[in-house]
């Protein structure tokens, strides 16, 4: 079971850092610096760990709400991208992936948390 973990929390990660890459080369056609490419691999590495710990320690209801979040995370960056023409749009779609996936991760670990103390009240 810990082999499937690791694959989700590796896939989660890599799709990470490839959905970023496509954002900022191919929708805003820019030039990306080794300095891109660590950044956008850090936070792979940290979606993914945080997808392979929500598993890893039974937090599946936390997992099942942050996946989503994240989803929306990324499509909220690249309707920024494509649809806001003001100069703002590569941050705000930088910051709204941020605070989709971070909003995301804090619900999710309060909703696993409320439903394990209904649990253990019961």
């Amino acid at each position: 079971m810990s082999q499937r973990m690791g694959k989700i929390g590796l896939f989660t990660g890599l799709i990470s850092f490839v959905l970023l890459i496509v954002s900022v080369r191919n929708v805003l056609d820019q030039t990306l610096v080794w300095k891109n490419y660590l950044a956008f691999g850090v936070f792979g590495l940290i979606v993914g760990t945080v997808a392979f710990l929500l598993l890893f320690y039974g937090l599946k209801i936390a997992f099942w709400i942050f996946m989503p979040a994240l989803v929306l995370g990324f499509l909220e960056l690249f309707r920024n991208f494509i649809f806001v023409d003001n100069g703002f749009g590569d941050l705000i779609g930088i910051l709204s992936l941020f605070l989709f996936s971070t909003f995301g991760l804090v619900l999710a670990l309060g909703v696993q948390f409320v439903v394990k103390l209904m649990r253990k009240n019961k």
